[in-house]
Formats: structure tokens, C-alpha cells, sequence
């Protein structure tokens, strides 16, 4: 039996009727920028979150960016970013031309409140957390920080669209939040997508204007300098189909990841992820990641197996990119990155699969 780690091929399959309909409506209209489909989807996503603005962009890294634009950061200034995050977090500050400051993880993977206190100077200006694997950081802690420190806080939520902490969701905390809705997200499209949300009047009319070249909606006008980054029309239609069921893909995934802590949790060797319990956190699961110190032995028994795995973004945290420059040492996410590995976590996957992906690693220990 073959289990890869994402089923792309598949990933039409669970809608393929209302994509083709879905589809037809948009080519046959001819609307493919910036049109109804579009705006009816950042609609559904306000009220999904519970949000004033959302804004669909080209990708979750110009979310990112475009936000960033928006406040004004510039060179000169620090934004305070775990190293435990995929390179587009620390991209997105420096593309600014400002610095990205990095942070180790805490005991839980997440960014580390402590060491973000550590690393605050003069020239902070705000504190990026990012909701890795669709789990919340300490927020209460960093919304503290930066409160006490006069810092903007924004989200790289790009993982975690619906997870919550203490009923918040991700990416409302603070001035903006970013998300990502590449294929194998879980609300993904069939290409590159990004969402952009806030409760802030004012830097969300900027982004509006900045993601179409600087043009005003309202009079057409060019305002200021800005770039193309628009979530595509039809992009929008086919994502307005996962919403639908948006909700049971995220219960979905929850009990996937309360199977593999129940078969797993007897294993002296694996160190899992927070199980999916009635607490301060509601995680959606984005990836399953854990941690073996047989990982390479593992990862190849599974192989053998039929069951794919992934190392998160390459194996190496950010500080780890020798080009970057970085030189200091973060020892928690040093240790992590030498254990962590992601097995299969999807809606696309059936009982079967998941049944096999358990038997395979059972089978390495027994």
C-alpha cells in the first residue's frame, strides 16, 4: 500500500462537480480579475473568522509583505521572528529593508515569549509569532510583551486558517494576519493564494491599493507605488467550494491526529504533537509533526513502507542558512530540527491510510 505524504492528484477529486461547475461559471463570464467570485470569498472568510477585512492576495508571502507595507516598516527597524518558521517570515521584513531579529522555540515548538523579551532593543518595532503546523503561540504572553513594550504584532498565520487560542483565531490578534492558500494548505486552492486579514480601517484600504498597483478601488486613481498581487478570480471560485465544507475538514484532520497520539503515545522514542483536547488551544492540524531519535531509520522504514514523510522546510530552521549570516545559537530549535519529521495529515486521506501509516510505524518498533 502507498500512502504519500500529499496526495496532489487526488486533491481535485473531493469536489470535482462544483470545481467544473465552478470553473464553467467563471471562464464562461470571462471574470477572472478581481471580480464577484473574489469578493464573495473574502466575504465568507470575514464571517468565518469574524474579521472587518479580508483581502485576497497572490500568495502568503505578499501577505506578508504587503502588510508590512502598509504599517510603514522601514530600514532601520527590527521585527522579532522565530527561527523555527519557513524563510518567507524573515523575507517578508527584509524585503523591507528592515531586520529580521530571530527567537527561539519554547518547550512546545512555538515561539518562545522569554527569548523574544531577550532579543526586544530600541529599534524593535514588532513581534512576528507564527502559528506553525495550525497551533496558536502563547498569545496572551506576546500580546503582553508588545503591549508593554509599545510593539505592533503581526501574524504569519499561513498554516493555521481556523485554529484558535482561547477562542481567538489565528491571525486577529494583532494588526494583521497572513495566510497561505497553496494546494496543500488546509483551505488550499490549485496554485499559489494568500489572504490578508485585519480589524484595522486604515491598513487595509492601503493593502487594498498596494496589491493593484497602487490604484485606488474607489476612483481608479493611482495613489502611491504599488504591485501586482491578486488572488485570481477563478483561483477564488475554486476556494469558495472548500469553505463550504471547511469546518468538517478540520474535524476531520483532529481526529486523524487523535488516532495517531492514541496508537503512538506508548512509544518511548516518539515525541507527538498536542493532542487534539478541550484546552486553551484549538488546533487544526495543518501538518503532524513529531520527533523520533531514530528519525533516519524511521523515515527509511516507512519509505520501505509505502508511507511518505517530509523534514519540514528542507531540515533547517532559519538561522541554520549559513548565506543569511546569522551566527547565533538557538539550542531548542537546533535540537528540534535534529528529530522533527511530518507523516501523512490530509482530508485526503481514507481510514485505510491512516491505518497503514499507524502498522508502518508500530511495525519499526516492534
Amino acid at each position: 500500500m502507498n500512502v504519500p505524504f500529499f496526495n496532489y492528484p487526488r486533491l481535485i477529486e473531493l469536489h470535482k462537480e462544483q470545481y467544473q461547475r465552478a470553473f464553467d461559471d467563471v471562464t464562461s463570464r470571462g471574470a477572472y480579475i478581481l471580480q464577484k467570485d473574489l469578493k464573495a470569498f473574502e466575504e465568507n472568510i470575514k464571517k468565518f473568522l469574524g474579521v472587518k477585512h479580508a483581502i485576497g492576495v497572490a500568495d502568503g508571502t505578499n501577505a506578508l509583505l504587503l502588510g508590512l507595507m502598509a504599517l510603514g516598516l522601514k530600514e532601520g527597524d527590527e521585527v522579532i521572528v522565530p527561527s523555527h518558521t519557513f524563510i518567507a517570515s524573515p523575507a517578508s521584513i527584509a524585503l523591507r529593508g528592515a531586520t529580521p531579529v530571530l527567537a527561539d522555540m519554547a518547550d512546545d515548538g512555538m515561539l518562545c515569549p522569554e527569548d523574544v523579551k531577550r532579543k526586544i532593543t530600541s529599534k524593535t518595532k514588532a513581534i512576528m509569532p507564527v502559528q506553525v503546523n495550525g497551533r496558536c503561540c502563547d498569545m496572551d504572553s506576546i500580546m503582553s510583551i508588545a503591549k508593554e513594550h509599545g510593539l505592533m504584532v503581526v501574524e504569519d498565520a499561513a498554516q493555521a486558517l481556523g485554529a484558535k487560542y482561547k477562542d481567538t483565531p489565528a491571525g486577529t490578534f494583532g494588526a494583521f494576519g497572513a495566510f497561505s492558500l497553496y494546494p496543500a494548505k488546509t483551505l488550499g486552492c490549485f496554485g499559489d493564494g494568500g489572504l490578508l486579514v485585519s480589524n484595522d480601517d486604515d491598513l487595509a484600504k492601503k493593502v487594498l491599493i498596494l496589491r493593484d498597483h497602487g490604484r485606488s478601488p474607489e476612483t481608479g486613481e493611482i495613489e502611491i507605488w504599488g504591485t501586482n498581487s491578486r488572488l485570481d478570480n477563478l483561483q477564488a471560485s475554486f476556494l469558495n467550494v472548500r469553505l463550504q465544507g471547511y469546518e468538517e475538514e478540520i474535524n476531520r484532520r483532529r481526529e486523524i491526529a487523535s488516532r495517531y497520539n492514541e496508537a503512538f503515545k506508548t512509544l518511548d522514542d516518539l515525541i507527538l504533537p498536542p493532542a487534539p483536547e478541550a484546552n486553551v488551544h484549538f488546533d487544526i492540524y495543518q501538518n503532524y509533526e513529531l520527533q523520533s531519535y531514530s528519525r533516519e531509520a524511521l523515515t527509511n522504514h516507512l519509505k520501505e513502507k509505502g508511507v511518505g514523510t517530509l523534514i519540514q522546510w528542507s531540515g533547517k530552521a532559519i538561522h541554520q542558512h549559513k548565506a543569511l549570516g546569522f551566527d547565533a545559537d538557538y539550542p531548542k530549535t537546533n535540537a528540534f530540527f535534529e528529530k522533527c519529521f511530518m507523516i501523512p495529515m490530509s482530508t485526503l486521506l481514507t481510514d485505510d491510510d491512516v491505518n497503514h501509516v499507524i502498522d508502518s510505524i508500530k511495525s519499526f518498533y516492534n
